[in-house]
């Protein structure tokens, strides 16, 4: 349903070096950048992700309350996303772990270079 995201940033070579090392985790790749923005997506095309200089040029903020879920496949990828997020200066919000009662759900929390918060979560896996 979501086609894509903005992550807005003050430093746009340190997060697309960020997200870059991220995604390839995920199988993406950068399918459209220049000099405000890159954007990554999977082989789907269904969904991507970008990094950009806000366009009113003013500070890029991380939203209270706003957070990005990254569905990957296994409790692995959920592990190895969150690893590599904080050995490339993110910052731990959750460890990796089961979450809830039901359904197998399993996240782990981050915040990128900015303090935005993502997640990588599957179900089972």
């Amino acid at each position: 349903m979501i086609g894509y995201t903005m992550i807005g940033t003050n430093d746009l070579a340190k997060a697309r070096k960020f997200y870059g090392e991220l995604f390839k985790i995920l199988g993406a790749e950068v399918i459209m950048t220049n000099e405000r923005q890159t954007a990554w997506a999977d082989e789907s095309r269904k969904g991507m992700v970008s990094v950009c200089i806000p366009y009113d040029e003013k500070t890029a903020t991380a939203g209270n309350g706003t957070m990005i879920a990254l569905n990957v496949k296994t409790k692995d990828n959920v592990h190895a996303i969150h690893e590599k997020a904080l050995s490339l200066g993110g910052t731990n919000e959750g460890d990796p772990g089961p979450r809830g009662n039901q359904g197998g759900f399993y996240i782990g929390y981050f915040r990128d270079l900015d303090g935005n918060k993502l997640a990588a979560f599957c179900f089972g896996g």
